[in-house]
């Protein structure tokens, strides 16, 4: 079964109608290829076949869960017709199991990606995890199913990065700081549902499906074990149709504010306050999290640099100004301890944003 977390679910994300009817067609064409009487799982989740049909309906996450479930069970396919041989019951909590002796989030993830490709070669899952900056998960199709087009391919590709990004953030019990998620596919009639789905920026269009998150969060403890995997999987559906309530994290907050605020780079002092916080917590958090405040402000200021160098034309000085430096010089220094390259370097040969 698909591993989805017990969690806090406000009543608000159980009763409004938010989650494309694209999703629950591409259910209903896997059922009809597969000669499957999908009526009793649509009566189970309330959803009416005219309904069903109407391509600008939405249903709610719990009706998603209720469809969900009730079909992985009668086709014994937890994947629900995406790939060329099925997932029986218990496939994505074996992978849960695999994964939950991990030190960090980062060993975690990995073993759940290198263990999803034993499950099927149609698609490919890959983390890459560098020390700093941004982590990434990948999606490619080696080999796709034939059928593995249009809804039912967006149906996938959405569900495996929840599916990994419920599960990391049971795993870390907080919902993890997402950067951005691009998409290897057009928006849809409905992109306005993926500010529900994802929290973070949604990019349609792009070479490949890839999840985004801060680099380090990968060197987060577990704080799951044994026993609350064994309970969780009792409930095994919650996760990929509701987002994680929790949000324990300074990471996430920090990049952020130093993204909007550079202002506030200049002291500790200066963002604990715009975070509502002490100086010294501030520090002892991030500590906690696998994290220093010097290092996100690095990760930071390179990435807002790096932009500003290949996509304006602003002078160096302003550059500077633009992400937290006094001056020209202190910038040219960091830039090439971050690079290797000093800015004006780097904006001449246009080098790859790595």
């Amino acid at each position: 079964m698909p591993v989805h977390a017990q969690q806090p679910i406000s009543h608000a994300s159980h009763t409004k109608a938010a989650t494309p009817m694209a999703f629950v067609r591409s259910m209903l064409a896997a059922c009809q290829r597969l000669g499957h009487d999908p009526a009793p799982a649509l009566a189970t989740a309330q959803i009416a076949p005219s309904q069903a049909r109407n391509a600008h309906a939405r249903i709610t996450a719990s009706q998603m869960e209720r469809l969900s479930d009730q079909l992985m069970r009668e086709l014994d396919d937890e994947a629900l017709g995406w790939f060329t041989r099925r997932l029986p019951w218990g496939s994505y909590g074996m992978l849960a199991r695999a994964s939950i002796s991990a030190p960090t989030l980062g060993v975690a993830l990995k073993r759940w990606c290198r263990h999803h490709g034993l499950l099927t070669d149609d698609v490919r899952l890959t983390l890459a995890a560098p020390a700093s900056g941004t982590a990434t998960v990948t999606l490619t199709e080696p080999a796709p199913a034939p059928w593995l087009t249009g809804e039912l391919r967006e149906f996938c590709h959405v569900s495996l990065l929840r599916n990994l990004l419920g599960l990391s953030s049971w795993l870390v019990d907080s919902r993890l700081p997402l950067l951005a998620v691009d998409l290897a596919y057009p928006a849809p009639a409905h992109a306005d549902a993926y500010a529900v789905l994802f929290a973070g920026p949604c990019r349609f269009g792009q070479p490949h499906t890839r999840l985004h998150l801060d680099a380090s969060c990968l060197a987060l403890p577990l704080r799951r074990d044994e026993a609350a995997l064994r309970q969780m999987l009792q409930r095994a559906l919650p996760l990929t149709v509701h987002a994680y309530r929790k949000d324990r994290l300074l990471v996430g907050r920090v990049r952020q504010a130093l993204a909007t605020h550079p202002e506030a780079s200049h002291s500790a002092e200066a963002l604990a306050a715009l975070l509502n916080t002490s100086a010294r917590s501030l520090h002892r958090q991030l500590k906690d999290e696998g994290a220093s405040l010097q290092a996100l402000k690095d990760v930071v200021r390179r990435e807002r640099a790096q932009t500003l160098l290949l996509r304006t034309q602003r002078p160096l000085k302003q550059v500077a100004q633009a992400v937290g430096f006094q001056n020209e010089k202190s910038f040219i220094r960091a830039f090439k301890g971050w690079t290797g390259n000093t800015p004006a370097d780097y904006r001449s040969r246009k080098l790859p944003t790595s």
